[in-house]
Order: C-alpha cells, then sequence, then structure tokens
C-alpha cells in the first residue's frame, strides 16, 4: 500500500510500529512498515516520529541552548579595582594539627575576584559559616576597599551574609537616620548579586580562578600538611603570583618588555579616589610628579580598553540565536547525580529575560516545588504543546490509543486507529 507522507494516517502507522518495536530506530522501522505499506519519503517521517517519542528523548536527552549573552557592564567599565567583586569558596584543604593525636584541620579559601581587572585576592576561612564569610569580607575590605557590588552563587553562607548585612543595615539607618555621617555612611551598603542555582558558567570569572589556586596549590603542596602560618604564606605568594599573569597575548617583539597585568592596576589605587583631568595634551616634562602618576593610570586604562576587552568580546560556545522557552512548556530538570531516565518533569511558570530580550534563566515547577534554573540545565521535550502554534484538538485526533502489553512478552499492541 502506497501511502502519502503527510497524511494523519500514515503518521499513524509510523507511531504504532514505533511503539509496536519497542522504541525501534529508523533502520528496523523502515525494513518493518514496507513489509505491508510503502509510505513515501518515509526516512524524514521516521526521524520525526523519533524525535517527538518522549521516552526515546528522555534516553538521550539534549540540553536546551542560547546564543552568549553580551559581557554585563561590570566586565567593561573602568572602575577602582575590587569595587565590583565576585567571590567564590575552595576546599576543604587540610593543615597539620597542633597536637600530634588530633586530627587535620580543616579549611577553606575564599577568592575574591576583581570583575574588571581580574585582580585577586585570597583570604583563608576556617568553615563555611555565614560568620566565618562576613569576618572574611570584613578583612578583605580592610585591604582593598569595600566593594560596591558581590556577585557569588547561591551558597547557604552567601544568602546568610545577605540577611546578615541587610538586617545590620535596615537597624543603623533606623537609629542615626537625622544624622549626615550615618546618611553617608549608609549610602556605602554591599548590593549581593546571586547567579542561578547549579549555573556555574554564569559566575565563569571566579571559577577559573579557583582553578587557577587549585593547579598552584596542587602542584605545590601535594599531600603535605602545613601549618596555618605555611599556608597562609603559601596563599599570599600565590595571590601575588596570580596578580602578576598577563591579561593579554604576549608580543613577540623584543621592544615591548612589559604586559599589562593585574598588579599594575593595584599599584597607586586610592582607597578613595578623585577624578583627575586628562594630561594627554601636555609634554611629559611639564607634568608634576602627581600628573605624571595620573597619567600612567589613564594609560594603563587604555591598554586596557584596547588590548584586554578587544579579547573578551570572542564567542566560544552558544553561538547561534535559539527560539526562547516560553511558558508552560514542559520541560526535565538535570540532574548531575540521576540517570536521564530519573530526571524529573516540570512545566515552566516563569522566565526571567536578558537585556537582549533572549531567555536564559527559567522557574520550574515540579511535584517538589518550584526551581530556579539555567537553560542549559533544562531539557525541552520534543512535544507539540510545547509550541505557541500547537492546536490541541487536532493533535488529539491524530493521537495513538493507549496500547498494552500482550501476553507473548512481544511488546505493546493495539488498533492502528481509535
Amino acid at each position: 500500500m502506497i501511502l502519502d507522507n503527510k497524511h494523519p494516517f500514515t503518521l499513524l502507522v509510523v507511531r504504532y510500529y514505533h511503539l509496536n518495536r519497542l522504541h525501534a530506530g529508523p533502520t528496523l522501522l523502515t525494513a518493518t512498515i514496507r513489509l505491508k505499506f510503502w509510505p513515501l519519503r518515509l526516512r524524514n517521517l521516521l526521524r520525526k516520529v523519533t524525535h517527538e517519542c518522549v521516552n526515546c528523548f528522555r534516553s538521550r536527552p539534549s540540553l536546551s541552548e542560547q546564543i552568549m549573552a553580551d559581557l554585563p557592564s561590570v566586565r567593561v567599565t573602568p572602575t577602582l579595582p575590587f569595587l565590583n567583586t565576585g567571590v567564590d569558596f575552595c576546599g576543604p584543604f587540610y593543615l597539620r594539627p597542633v597536637s600530634r593525636k588530633a586530627a587535620p584541620q580543616k579549611v577553606f579559601v575564599a577568592v575574591f575576584v576583581c570583575l574588571s581587572t581580574k585582580a585577586i585576592h585570597l583570604e583563608l576561612v576556617g568553615n563555611l559559616s555565614t560568620d566565618s564569610f562576613i569576618a572574611s569580607l570584613k578583612r578583605f575590605a580592610a585591604r582593598r576597599g569595600v566593594p560596591k557590588t558581590i556577585s557569588c552563587d547561591n551558597g547557604t553562607n552567601f544568602v546568610g551574609a545577605q540577611r546578615t548585612f541587610n538586617e545590620f543595615l535596615q537597624l543603623f539607618r533606623s537609629q542615626q537616620s537625622r544624622l549626615d555621617v550615618a546618611q553617608r555612611c549608609s549610602a556605602e551598603g554591599i548590593q549581593f548579586f546571586f547567579i542561578p542555582p547549579r549555573s556555574p558558567h554564569f559566575g565563569g570569572i571566579w571559577e577559573a580562578a579557583v582553578k587557577s589556586l587549585k593547579t598552584h596549590l596542587c602542584r605545590t603542596l601535594v599531600n603535605a600538611l602545613v601549618t596555618a602560618e605555611q599556608f597562609q604564606t603559601l596563599l599570599t605568594q600565590i595571590e601575588a603570583l596570580l596578580n602578576s599573569r598577563p591579561l593579554t597575548q604576549l608580543s613577540n617583539s623584543p621592544e615591548d618588555l612589559d604586559v599589562l597585568t593585574p598588579g599594575h592596576f593595584l599599584v597607586h589605587r586610592p582607597l578613595t579616589a578623585i577624578p583627575e583631568p586628562s594630561y594627554e595634551e601636555l609634554p611629559s616634562n611639564r607634568l608634576s610628579q602627581w600628573q605624571q602618576i595620573q597619567e600612567y593610570l589613564r594609560r594603563l586604562w587604555k591598554r586596557w580598553s584596547t588590548e584586554y576587552l578587544s579579547g573578551l568580546q570572542q564567542r566560544t560556545r552558544w553561538t547561534r540565536e535559539r527560539d526562547n522557552v516560553h511558558i508552560g512548556t514542559m520541560v526535565l530538570i538535570r540532574e548531575d547525580n540521576l540517570p536521564p531516565q530519573k530526571w524529573r518533569y516540570g512545566r515552566v511558570v516563569e522566565v526571567f529575560p536578558g537585556c537582549d530580550g533572549l531567555i536564559r534563566v527559567v522557574s520550574v515547577r515540579t511535584k517538589d516545588g518550584v526551581y530556579k534554573r539555567a537553560i542549559a540545565r533544562v531539557c525541552v521535550l520534543p512535544i507539540p504543546d510545547n509550541h505557541p502554534d500547537y492546536d490541541a484538538a487536532v493533535f488529539q485526533s491524530f493521537q495513538v490509543p493507549a496500547t498494552h502489553a500482550t501476553s507473548d512478552g512481544r511488546g505493546p499492541q493495539g488498533p492502528l486507529t481509535s
């Protein structure tokens, strides 16, 4: 029987054999269907049916993608070092105990990264509690200045720190809001920004810093146990090395003796900078010592914008724009420690478009609650109701009815039409 590949009956026949042969692939289905039918352009129809099968999709799910977004403004705007900071924890690391009979002491390292210059500040932390993070943040602010914004992941210690700072800031404002000094100090509150849960690619700049730190630590310590003082000294040396790494490609010219590094921006940096006029037009021999320092800083930022920023515009992944995920879409939520067949079903209930109007973060409702995830952590199910132009009545009229298993174990059987 010759069948038209666009007729609904042909689609029912192919779906029936796909279920009857236990979700077989295109090659087996072609050999089976052609024993009785001869659909035109059968290969394209088989790929369509196999792609739209939810069970086949769950065995080999494909994650959602979207074109890589532009860099945020804090990454491309010249500011004071560490004014906009990213932070992450790494570890645990084990130190030599004071007593020989005691267990090794577990510690962590807080990695603070400047979002504009990639400068790094390392702080030794005793545990992952909120109090320890606030103490490390105080030490960081005392040495590098109070940051304006802090970007981090959704760790419980970071969330607790934000709650503590907000309560303290509200209390401080309410008690001394009439004083000018209090009003000026209350405006210096730290603003936290959290990336979506389980989406480390949103914080790639501090994830790369953690990787660099671990590389130096693992190759230096190996399996040795050191004291807290020795470990702190090693962290300081690694911090100096990371702040001396080049930000741009090295030149092959023998005349270029200097390369732009994060350490260039940490020198001559006041905690409260006053805007200075540009001395670009004046000859260098007419500049005072302070003006020469300001001109040196201006040249650093000029090299930063011409050499460093141009290398950040390259997109190595997610180079094509995809269709946005819309509300009501059925998805699978990826779990790292579970096989794809056990990933949870969910429905998108809220979307968060970016500055370019493209959606990269969604909220998904499952049987266990609502979760906020990046689209790189969800798989859009290949079912027709995930498309805006889907007509449910038309699809139901062509739907294959539920099948049942036979007693001889050959798989599901059922009529071709309802």
